[in-house]
């Protein structure tokens, strides 16, 4: 006599019924855990992802820390093997790329919460001090988005000389500053403040405006003309 077939696994049914949520109520019904389910379901088919995802943000703390993590940090966690954490990192980059779309040929200006979110995304979770300038036409309309230098977890070295001439290379007439605080707070120290008034003197000598310095860290963003500052 044949025996009854194994029924199936208990978490295919929960990976029916996360993702009609999902497609009912959106993203903003789920839980930072549950929405990293969904996407570790396609990485992982055939295992309960559940302990994983919760293990990653109890590791990292929310979903953008977890696809923002270097991929070294997310193999460490068990069950997350390189194919998983290259899925992840692809996820971030799909959200900076979708970001950046929301910045490009806009008046960077009149779309300043889309550059702070643009900002965040691609800097906010780095390990390492990364200092980025976005470089403006007359319009003020982004012409391109650089990251100049890679520093330590608390320096990044910055030639103010070398952004002008960059800046003077794609006849951009104005730039905004960026830079993140791996610390995870922006407050702008002293030597920021510094750099930033060298900056900004060196570029007034060619013609060109500074319009901001921007510090993203985890919690938050910092703005020196926010701050008056500069």
């Amino acid at each position: 006599m044949a025996s009854d077939p194994a029924p199936d696994p208990h978490y295919l049914g929960h990976r029916d019924r996360l993702r009609e949520r999902f497609m009912a109520a959106g993203p903003e019904a789920l839980a930072d855990y549950e929405l990293l389910e969904l996407v570790l379901f396609r990485s992982i088919p055939r295992r309960d992802v559940k302990p994983i995802a919760k293990e990653l943000i109890r590791r990292f703390g929310s979903f953008a820390e977890v696809v923002g993590a270097p991929q070294h940090l997310l193999t460490e966690v068990p069950g997350v093997g390189e194919a998983v954490a290259a899925d992840l990192r692809i996820v971030a980059a799909a959200g900076q790329r979708l970001a950046r779309g929301q910045v490009t040929k806009r008046a960077v200006l009149g779309s300043w919460t889309a550059v702070i979110d643009y900002c965040r995304a691609a800097m906010a979770f780095e390990a390492r001090e990364q200092f980025r300038i976005l470089f403006l036409d007359k319009k003020n309309a982004l012409i391109a988005d650089e990251v100049q230098q890679v520093g330590t977890v608390d320096h990044t070295p910055v030639y103010p000389r070398e952004i002008v001439r960059r800046a003077l290379e794609l006849s951009s007439t104005a730039i905004v500053l960026v830079h993140n605080h791996p610390s995870g707070d922006p407050t702008p120290s002293q030597a920021d403040i510094t750099m930033t008034r060298e900056i900004i003197q060196v570029a007034k000598a060619m013609g060109i405006v500074v319009h901001d310095h921007i510090i993203i860290g985890r919690d938050g963003h910092a703005s020196f003309k926010g701050l008056r500052l500069m």
